[in-house]
């Protein structure tokens, strides 16, 4: 499979890495405005530069592309690769509105390509592992799931597109609260059919920089999202209390499961986690591009859209704001958000 890099900013290397390690995927072209952007992700492989990803495309040097591109982006981009009969592994989130997102799916099936929405959480050793805990049976039903992560929502401190909602979508929300909504719901093991949050918006910046979603999952779970910006330390912790134990996973320490006063590390981070997430991530698209089913579903892509949308609406609102579904009858937790 030729691969294309469509953005070459951000996680580009790490793909580009990833493409490097499997057998069957090379690294044929990178396209960014800047050149030279470009160049320091594709020479070490000897790919082609490009400043016009829809000149790439004309030119037929890529089977598939990375667009890892500010996310309003996404839309046109799939398009124009569905058009050109090339597969997609769209960085998250999969776009801005519910209606690029369905206009993408239906792009894709048209032309009979794959697209695969990255969303690198199922991929992450730590979070492997925890859902290898749960899987167990051991702990007994999840129950609720804290999710607290930092970032760095100061102007300044990313590029400028993230603080245009008209480009990003949002702040914290879509772009931090994505990850955490994903895995969440994930790990939770069932869609969201309520949701309440509040924003805030600091260090005068025009998108949220901080904020918190309460979300009931139709089986009765509840999740606590918290994001901080410009936290005195960073965090990025999930907290899955179960019927019978408790599990605590942070990418840079790792996983740890307690039953009964029993503490059990069941993995370890190490400097790879990262890059074997992403190459793992490359190696599940290229099998679906072969014809078998991702690990991560397109519908579930969707819906983490959808409840980081609410979300916003909620926030507005003052308001929860109900989703599609109901919770199952005799699981919802007494006194459930």
């Amino acid at each position: 499979m030729r691969l294309g890099i469509i953005g070459a900013g951000a996680v580009a290397v790490l793909h580009a890495e990833g493409a490097a390690a499997l057998d069957g995927v090379k690294l044929t072209a990178v396209c960014d405005l800047q050149a030279d952007v470009a160049a320091k992700v594709a020479h070490p492989w000897g790919a082609a530069v490009y400043t016009d990803y829809l000149q790439m495309l004309d030119d037929g040097v890529v089977d598939a592309v990375v667009i890892n591109t500010p996310h309003s982006l996404h839309k046109e981009m799939v398009l124009a690769a569905a058009s050109h009969g090339v597969h997609a592994l769209v960085e998250k989130p999969m776009a801005t509105t519910l209606a690029d997102c369905v206009a993408m799916e239906e792009a894709c099936a048209r032309a009979n390509v794959v697209m695969v929405v990255g969303l690198i959480q199922h991929f992450m050793a730590e979070k492997l592992a925890l859902q290898k805990a749960v899987e167990s049976g051991r702990l007994g039903k999840v129950l609720l799931i804290h999710d607290y992560r930092s970032t760095d929502y100061r102007p300044g401190s990313r590029a400028g597109w993230f603080f245009d909602r008209a480009i990003s979508g949002g702040g914290a929300f879509i772009n931090i609260g994505a990850h955490c909504l994903d895995r969440s719901m994930w790990i939770g093991g069932a869609p969201a059919v309520r949701v309440t949050a509040a924003t805030l918006n600091r260090f005068g910046a025009p998108v949220e920089t901080d904020g918190s979603m309460e979300v009931l999952l139709a089986n009765g779970v509840q999740v606590r999202i918290t994001i901080v910006s410009d936290a005195p330390r960073r965090v990025d912790e999930m907290l899955v209390v179960c019927e019978h134990g408790t599990v605590t996973v942070d990418p840079r320490s790792g996983t740890f499961v307690e039953i009964d006063g029993n503490l059990t590390q069941v993995h370890s981070s190490t400097g790879a986690d990262i890059q074997n997430a992403f190459t793992a991530q490359l190696k599940d698209f290229a099998a679906a591009v072969a014809g078998a089913a991702p690990a991560v579903d397109g519908a579930h892509a969707k819906h983490v859209v959808e409840v980081v949308l609410a979300a916003y609406a909620a926030a507005e609102s003052g308001e929860p704001v109900q989703l599609g579904g109901s919770v199952t009858p005799g699981v919802a937790l007494q006194g459930a958000l």
